[in-house]
């Protein structure tokens, strides 16, 4: 049996999750019998059904005589203990699977390989460790939740060719309409998009995914001196918005909360607020001089720099990449190159 193919066909699956399972990770689950799929499933939405039970669920009744004749093959390690659903564990046993083989084990304490141990003194035959680094990868988000106990902070920024964001002053469109619903389906993978005084107020972003599909991310903005005027997107109300800056007088909010910060922010506050409000994955959208206070203080754990073909020749220079970054991905999107790299 090809076990990286099936567990290759748990990734494909794990990431119809994008958007919808975090601060949980993505996971894809297969079961096989005889190198046939006989079911399969991902985790859909946060607090519901993991990816094994809607894997058994979607199991014909004239196929279920097969399940404990089957393998079965999930990304992430089975849960061993109760949380807003019953251990999948259980499942495993009381559907009498012999061989369960994962790409990565847990690292949520609560599970940390504490699945695998109870399957095997079970009798259940495992496999761990198949294609690990590709399952790390595609989790990077979770395992950064669970490992470093805060969000995934990734920094993002369009640079023409000759390295600038953009010209001084002024709204300046960089990248391409395709690498734009790129953009906005990054946002709609994320939990959170920041950016700040500057930038809300020469772009006048609505930070939404129109140009995708999915829920509306948490919108931030640093606003300590109040430059934004309330004609800006920023103050719409259409989406949860968190403003570090005074309130506004005269105008009453349904959606958006004002954080009192004084006239200097720091960034573990915004990352430990993020983490008690379970928003997982940060995405920051600039300007530049909060994409390089991110890169100063190394609070960062991903960079996707799209880069396009025009030059301006001056203007708002593009931050520098810190050294020895690792190259993850790298695509060409019409004129646009996509690069993304990590540490």
């Amino acid at each position: 049996m090809n076990d990286e193919l099936f567990i290759q066909r748990c990734f494909d699956l794990a990431r119809l999750g994008l958007g919808s399972v975090s601060p949980n990770p993505l996971v894809g689950a297969v079961l096989v019998h005889e190198g046939k799929i006989i079911g399969e499933g991902f985790h859909q939405r946060w607090g519901e059904a993991h990816a094994e039970v809607n894997c058994v669920r979607a199991v014909s009744p004239e196929n279920q005589y097969l399940i404990p004749y089957s393998t079965l093959f999930c990304n992430l390690e089975p849960c061993a203990h109760f949380g807003k659903t019953p251990p999948c564990t259980d499942l495993i046993l009381e559907q009498k699977i012999p061989r369960v083989v994962v790409s990565n084990t847990d690292p949520n304490p609560l599970v940390a390989g504490k699945g695998l141990a109870r399957l095997q003194k079970a009798g259940v035959e495992i496999k761990q460790g198949v294609l690990e680094e590709q399952g790390s990868w595609l989790n990077r988000s979770f395992f950064t939740w669970i490992t470093e106990n805060r969000p995934h902070v990734v920094l993002k920024w369009a640079q023409t060719a000759d390295g600038f964001l953009g010209k001084k002053d002024a709204r300046t469109a960089i990248s391409g309409s395709t690498a734009l619903r790129l953009v906005h389906r990054w946002r709609a993978e994320c939990d959170a998009i920041l950016v700040g005084s500057n930038t809300a107020l020469l772009d006048d972003p609505r930070l939404d995914v129109r140009h995708y599909f999915g829920e509306k991310p948490l919108r931030i903005v640093l606003d300590t001196k109040g430059k934004i005027p309330p004609s800006h997107h920023f103050f719409d109300d259409s989406a949860e918005t968190w403003v570090y800056g005074n309130s506004m007088k005269g105008k009453s909010f349904s959606n958006t909360k004002f954080i009192s910060s004084g006239d200097r922010i720091l960034i573990p506050n915004i990352l430990e607020a993020l983490k008690i409000a379970d928003r997982a994955i940060l995405l920051l959208e600039g300007g530049a001089n909060l994409l390089n206070q991110f890169l100063e203080s190394g609070d960062w754990d991903e960079i996707r720099v799209i880069q396009n073909k025009q030059r301006l020749d001056e203007g708002v220079p593009a931050p520098q990449l810190p050294a020895n970054v690792i190259i993850k991905e790298q695509f060409q999107v019409e004129d646009d190159l996509v690069r993304i790299f990590t540490r």
